[in-house]
């Protein structure tokens, strides 16, 4: 049975969105992965969809859900991937696991499209180098 994994952030609409297809896409029945947010945005940012296609990985059918979604869930592990957990990301209060991986907002970037989409692929190559590590430590 493959063990479940909530990826937290604050408007669920880059970060936890990237990690969700990411995890998804190469742990298929290892893993199944989520995300929410706190304060979820209006839907999924472009540039989050962009990138993510650009590594073969889909994630344009997804949508920002809000952290209430998942209350009553259980998951293995929910991690926080807001670059300031204790501001903008709640003390998960339901059962798994907690472990946190900050990474800056790529949505805050600033620049032409160029600069931005930079950003966004900065972030998801940090994301794509970091979770699988985690992952593997809590299947320990």
């Amino acid at each position: 049975m493959a063990r479940r994994v909530l990826f937290v952030c604050t408007g669920n609409s880059a970060r936890s969105q990237m990690a969700e297809g990411l995890v998804n896409h190469i742990f298929p029945g290892e893993w199944v992965a989520f995300s929410a947010g706190t304060d979820p945005a209006e839907s999924v940012h472009p540039l989050a969809i962009e990138v993510m296609a650009e590594i073969g990985i889909d994630i344009s059918g997804q949508r920002p859900k809000p952290l209430d979604e998942f209350r009553n869930a259980e998951f293995d592990l929910v991690v926080t991937v807001c670059d300031n957990a204790a501001e903008n990301c709640p003390l998960w209060l339901g059962p798994g696991r907690r472990a946190h991986l900050g990474f800056p907002d790529p949505a805050a970037a600033r620049g032409d499209q160029a600069d931005r989409l930079a950003v966004f692929r900065q972030v998801r190559d940090e994301i794509r180098r970091r979770i699988p590590g985690l992952l593997q430590q809590a299947a320990l």
